[in-house]
């Protein structure tokens, strides 16, 4: 279980068929004691957008009375019978087809929800009978609830009720879902269910069934044979993914967020003909805005990280004055500056708009070939150029060397992301190494700019500048390492690249 208010559940469904047993957990070792608890009776109305928005990404927002864990529930999914569960408090003073979604819980699904409203599309009455699953040491393992169900579908438009559902599910839940031999557990003990004459549940939960059931469920998006295409319809995805992480201020997910951004848009400049873009698109300029407010906060962690490291590294007669406080601790506030600045582009129209642009794409499918003649398939060949130019001209410049090594690394990086979807691993391989070493490099001169700038303010106050020119010295001689390694990196590239031509 996690902490707070959401943790992480495990479960498996299961559809009953008349002629079913009750299911007997006798004779398993993990098994100690069954206890069964007294019946419940649920009552919840789930909430969606008119387009069944949450429902089409697999994510359920009910709000329940009844039973121990009353209040609002968000369900979002957390891996194979896994969902990670958000709980709020109810509001008593409001009936449920007229309660408010909690600010919290809306704010967390905001990149799907945009500014789409949300109402009632299901009811859903439980009667449930819980019998719980104790280990030899006394500590619950399991819940096995016996559900008999009744269900309609509401018309958010006028609220009208749909035909009555009925049906018989079983659902088995870890009380622990991150144990260690949760996965084998959870299923030995569904194989108990199974013996009953149970079967697994044609649905992921009793909300989809209920909108399938009523022809209301989301259509599935037709799916793209364009490689490019579909690799940037999973990078949207993955970014819907990344913008929750980033709300819960997950570690590394402000860096990985921006990752998927930068590399969404290397893709579409990689394929523009195939989205009708061209190189001053606004969708292209937006991924590049948005990527740069998310740069803010990461390029902070990045800057407290290495210092942190770097000092742990140094003898303790080596640092002298308060330079933790000052590279370290600034750094961190920096990073919480950066990523309120980042949350708050999150919660704004121009973000749902970028958003909206971007799941349109991905819906339209790539122009047909004229009659007779077969699609121009996206090639590495221009990428690969982009690298090559920018490495001439690097290896040409007598100033503003830094800055030429910058736009090899971000050539590399379109041509690692275009090669990896056009199905060429090496030259992506040989692309990412690059563009890992010139990563480095341009994390070592943000942070000698950055010692640079805290020195003269450590000077200011009178503290010992010793420390900071150690660490400017070790990320110089970083640069230094990495610039010594690009050739071969680069030579590594171009024999991939012949030999995939």
């Amino acid at each position: 279980m996690g902490s707070g208010n959401r943790h992480v559940e495990v479960e498996k469904k299961f559809d009953v068929p008349a002629g079913t047993v009750f299911p007997s957990f006798d004779g398993l070792a993990a098994v100690a004691r069954v206890e069964r608890q007294p019946a419940q009776s649920l009552d919840a109305v789930y909430f969606d957008t008119p387009g069944r928005d949450l429902a089409a990404h697999r994510i359920t927002l009910r709000r329940r009375t009844g039973g121990p864990d009353a209040g609002w529930h968000l369900k979002l999914p957390a891996g194979p019978d896994a969902r990670t569960e958000v709980h709020a408090p109810l509001d008593t003073s409001a009936e449920a087809g007229e309660a408010t979604v909690p600010a919290d819980l809306l704010d967390i699904v905001l990149a799907i929800v945009r500014n789409r409203p949300l109402a009632p599309v299901a009811r859903i009455a439980t009667a449930r009978n819980v019998v719980m699953l104790y280990g030899g040491d006394g500590a619950a393992l399991a819940e096995f609830c016996d559900d008999e169900v009744s269900a309609w579908a509401l018309d958010p438009g006028d609220g009208g009720t749909g035909e009555e559902q009925r049906w018989h599910e079983w659902e088995l839940e870890l009380v622990d879902g991150e144990m260690d031999g949760a996965t084998d557990l959870l299923q030995r003990l569904g194989n108990r269910l199974l013996d009953a004459g149970a079967v697994p549940a044609g649905h992921g939960s009793k909300l989809a069934k209920v909108l399938d059931t009523a022809a209301t469920a989301p259509e599935e998006p037709e799916v793209s044979s364009d490689p490019v295409h579909q690799a940037v319809a999973e990078q949207v995805e993955q970014l819907l993914v990344w913008d929750r992480a980033v709300r819960a201020d997950t570690y590394d997910s402000v860096h990985q967020m921006r990752v998927i951004t930068r590399k969404i848009r290397s893709l579409l400049q990689a394929s523009e003909e195939s989205f009708g873009l061209t190189d001053d698109a606004w969708i292209l300029d937006e991924l590049r805005q948005l990527a740069a407010v998310l740069g803010v906060a990461r390029d902070a962690e990045v800057l407290a990280e290495r210092y942190e490291a770097a000092l742990k590294g140094l003898p303790s007669e080596l640092v002298r004055g308060p330079v933790y406080e000052r590279l370290v601790e600034g750094a961190q506030r920096g990073y919480q500056s950066g990523l309120r600045r980042s949350l708050s582009a999150m919660r704004s129209a121009r973000y749902f708009r970028l958003l909206d642009a971007l799941e349109e794409l991905v819906a339209t499918q790539p122009p047909e070939a004229a009659p007779g003649e077969e699609p121009a398939p996206v090639s590495i060949d221009s990428a690969y150029r982009r690298v090559r130019k920018a490495a001439k001209n690097a290896a040409a410049a007598t100033e503003h060397r830094d800055e030429a090594l910058h736009r090899i690394r971000k050539g590399a990086k379109r041509l690692r992301y275009v090669a990896a979807a056009t199905g060429e691993p090496k030259v992506s391989d040989r692309a990412k190494t690059i563009q890992t070493l010139l990563g480095d490099h341009q994390d070592s001169v943000v942070a000698r700019a950055h010692l640079a700038q805290q020195s003269l303010a450590a000077y200011a106050a009178g503290e010992d500048t010793f420390t900071y020119g150690l660490l400017y010295q070790l990320e110089d001689d970083l640069a230094n390492r990495c610039r010594e390694q690009l050739d071969d990196a680069l030579s590594a590239l171009r024999k991939a690249f012949k030999k995939a031509h």
